[in-house]
């Protein structure tokens, strides 16, 4: 079986416990992509100067935020890991003229165990992590998708994790109906509109293209881990519009090569 490479913008961390439209969207597509037999998630909360995969046998649960209710950090997602994934993502990345560092110890960030906590909540399918370089920007990010595209057809769910507009600085406080600002409705609505029309460079292009690009991503880091899936499974894709939280963080997912 061939499976999409997903986008999903995994917001705030307390989604984890929270029964929304958001985290119900997840679980719903655990259902409809079925189980696969392992998981590669790249995750915007890994971010490091050079690839690099982790091959711990285990991922413990990381639970890198602060300032959350207690809850939160009690919360436990400790799938197995996947070793034999992380060497056939090296041998992948470095056909490609990348050469990941293999972090034997890395666990799984709440990019990662947010959402899979709603996909597959008994986690037990092997995951691991690929970090990301948001230094290094758009088309980077999407050779390495393009390079790990054979993983689809191998058992494996490619998962990107961010956020499709992530400006923590804005956030309206006022709690999950506040509505969305305007300029990033209008970044949000750009990426639909050029993913629907298979408009690869100007997706690439984006930071000089599209309406509001700083504003909606000060930093790339939540952004990058689109272009790997679009990379992974490439266009057309299916594009999930899920709206927004707390205004400035876009939930909006893709589903690339289904």
């Amino acid at each position: 079986m061939t499976y999409p490479a997903l986008f999903l913008s995994h917001g705030a961390p307390t989604l984890a416990l929270a029964n929304t439209f958001f985290t119900h969207t997840w679980a719903e597509l655990g259902v409809v992509i079925g189980r696969p037999e392992s998981i590669l998630v790249v995750s915007a909360h890994w971010d490091t100067p050079f690839p690099a995969v982790s091959s711990a046998p285990r991922l413990e649960t990381i639970h890198d935020f602060s300032g959350f209710p207690e809850e939160l950090y009690r919360v436990r997602y400790q799938p197995p890991g996947s070793p034999a994934l992380a060497y056939r993502v090296a041998d992948l990345l470095g056909a490609a003229g990348q050469y990941p560092a293999i972090d034997p110890e890395r666990g799984i960030d709440h990019g990662g165990w947010v959402p899979l906590r709603w996909m597959y909540p008994d986690a037990d399918i092997p995951v691991t992590q690929l970090s990301v370089q948001s230094e290094l920007g758009a088309r980077h990010h999407l050779e390495i998708g393009r390079a790990l595209a054979p993983l689809r057809g191998e058992g494996t769910l490619v998962l990107g994790s961010g956020g499709i507009v992530h400006n923590l600085g804005e956030l309206d406080w006022g709690g999950r109906v506040a509505p969305a600002f305007p300029w990033a409705v209008a970044f949000n609505g750009w990426m639909a509109k050029k993913v629907e029309e298979g408009a690869l460079d100007d997706l690439v292009d984006y930071r000089s293209l599209a309406p509001e690009a700083e504003r909606a991503h000060p930093t790339e880091d939540h952004l990058v881990p689109f272009f790997v899936a679009l990379g992974a499974g490439g266009l057309p894709a299916r594009h999930m519009a899920l709206g927004f939280d707390m205004g400035s963080l876009g939930m909006d997912c893709y589903a690339f090569g289904e």
